[in-house]
């Protein structure tokens, strides 16, 4: 009898207790636990299973479910006779702060002292008896929402003594979604803040705790190790690209056949596998998102379920205001082309606005991209150089892109699709009209906010090209010149149906020393489409020269000219 898929379930015993659809993942247990790292960091893509295995390990291991071997019962893990007898044995601290998600750096201050001071609450039995002196007895009841910064920054080592002493075994502390706060203190402008307040509580945490037996901090991003983890050497990092655990967070192909098979769904796999297949961690493809199967098989739909599973807020941010080459490379990719990028996996969050790779290294980390191929090797300067092959994960996260671009314009839909309409029959007074209100409309929405004046036109333009790609896709392939810069960006839109007219349109800013006006601009733009012969690519694949339409559009701040 097939078991019923509880969507949003993250507690490992609840899941146990109620019979509810499950992929065997102890294994992670016992591959963590033979490697004995003190610190392990493990970074995956949101719904990934992060916090269900972090809880899975809590009840192998704490004393808190002592003799609940049931739990694990018909299990990989309870094959083995020494894993049977270490279940319910440790002392563990369990932190998650996957709900630290405020708009200021006090406010989240507040709350992940709050999160500490419920941990404390948790081991309140430590204040009967005399295993605590009266001394640790009032720093014990000390631990509040407003304790002082020295006082977080050493609770946790406190409670891992007490503890440690309690029950004459050391702790094993378990840190759920720690990168949740950095995220959001990025977003809303309070970072510095907050890494001097962390790296405080994770350097008396995971480096100088002698009552510490392991730890494991799970998250997202691998977030640099001078922001936060300066003083932590002792640290084992997991990101997408390594080979440990590689298996241990979401499906495996075979396990999501297996689960399609259980469910009556084997006609299914093709379709399933373009939807959701194609994470990839450490040398392991063809992995799934546990969210989107587990979706499909509850409602055997097939839905976009992981990537609307969050805002997505920052990707867009971040890809909206990008350069000109950042969204050109996500034109490439929507394409289902690769592109290529040096980047380095760790996040440094201060440096996303200006930094390409930074950006690349998020969506990697994110989920958003996969790696293709890695390219290691030394350069002629004797610098270490890794070269990252990166294409879209599939076809749920092209959709994310495809919509997010088409919500760019969304404060001016019906114009944008008035403009669409006009380049579709040839009409340039309208073409006119519709473009200039779209510039109008939307030009600041691209800009960054630091360089309004020089960066912004590209911005937008660029985007505008992405937004034609999109909408158009059905009726067109879209080409753009990858050597050209702005000002000189061609973009040709060839038709999937033989009878209508090809598209050229280059794009070109005036140039105010040679060209008075945007007349001169619009003439310079289109005595390059026949100077370069653009129109040769299309004439080759069939389409006649009298049906193959040449549009030159002249930039000047805000302002469009099209001839």
């Amino acid at each position: 009898m097939k078991k019923t898929v509880g969507i949003g379930h993250q507690n490992f015993e609840v899941i146990r207790k109620e019979h509810c659809f499950y992929i065997d993942k102890t294994q992670l247990i016992k591959k963590w636990w033979i490697e004995k790292d003190m610190v392990t960091l493990i970074t995956r893509p949101r719904r990934f299973g992060k916090t269900l295995n972090m809880s899975m390990i809590e009840a192998f291991f704490s004393v808190q479910y002592k003799d609940r071997g049931d739990l694990f019962e018909g299990l990989k893990i309870w094959d083995q006779e020494h894993f049977r007898n270490i279940q319910g044995t440790y002392p563990v601290i369990f932190i998650s702060f996957a709900d630290v998600k405020e708009n200021s750096f006090s406010q989240t201050r507040k709350k992940i002292c709050s999160i500490i001071k419920s941990i404390y609450n948790q081991h309140d039995f430590l204040l009967r008896g005399d295993v605590l002196n009266e001394n640790e007895k009032k720093d014990f009841r000390n631990i509040s929402d407003n304790m002082e910064d020295y006082e977080a920054a050493g609770s946790i080592r406190a409670l891992s003594n007490y503890l440690s002493r309690y029950y004459e075994k050391k702790v094993i502390i378990l840190l759920d979604e720690y990168d949740t706060p950095m995220q959001e203190a990025y977003v809303n402008g309070y970072w510095d803040e907050l890494a001097a307040f962390t790296r405080g509580i994770f350097n008396s945490t995971f480096k100088t705790n002698p009552y510490m037996e392991r730890a494991i901090m799970t998250g997202i991003t691998r977030v640099s190790k001078e922001s936060i983890f300066s003083d932590l050497n002792n640290l084992e990092v997991i990101t997408t690209t390594t080979e440990k655990y590689e298996d241990c967070f979401g499906f495996t192909q075979e396990e999501v056949f297996a689960a399609l098979d259980e469910y009556g769904l084997s006609d299914q796999r093709e379709e399933v596998k373009r939807w959701y297949d194609g994470f990839t961690f450490g040398k392991k493809t063809d992995i799934y998102n546990p969210w989107s199967i587990s979706s499909y098989l509850d409602k055997r739909q097939f839905a976009p379920y992981w990537v609307n599973s969050s805002s997505n807020s920052l990707v867009d941010k971040l890809v909206r205001r990008g350069s000109k080459e950042l969204k050109t490379s996500l034109q490439y990719l929507l394409q289902g082309e690769t592109i290529t990028a040096e980047l380095d996996e760790q996040i440094v969050y201060d440096q996303l606005y200006n930094d390409e790779q930074a950006v690349w290294s998020l969506l990697l980390a994110s989920g958003y991209l996969k790696v293709k191929n890695l390219n290691t090797h030394m350069t002629d300067f004797g610098d270490w150089k890794q070269e990252y092959q990166l294409a879209l994960t599939n076809f749920e996260v092209r959709l994310m892109f495809r919509n997010m671009v088409r919500k760019w314009f969304s404060g001016s839909v019906s114009v944008y699709n008035d403009f669409i309409k006009a380049l579709l029959i040839g009409d340039i007074k309208a073409m006119n009209i519709y473009m200039n209100r779209v510039a109008m409309t939307t030009f600041s929405y691209f800009d960054t906010g630091k360089n309004p004046s020089e960066e912004e036109p590209e911005r937008f333009y660029h985007g505008f090209v992405l937004g034609l790609m999109v909408d158009l896709a059905d009726r067109y392939v879209l080409t753009s010149n990858r050597e050209s810069g702005f000002g000189r960006y061609d973009v040709m839109l060839e038709p999937r149906n033989p009878e209508e007219d090809g598209i050229i349109l280059e794009f070109k800013a005036q140039d105010i020393d040679d060209e008075k006006d945007l007349k001169d601009t619009v003439k310079a733009a289109l005595e390059q489409i026949e100077v370069k012969k653009y129109e040769a690519l299309l004439v080759e694949k069939g389409i006649p020269s009298d049906r193959i339409r040449k549009y030159g559009f002249a930039f000047r701040g805000k302002t469009v000219l099209i001839g």
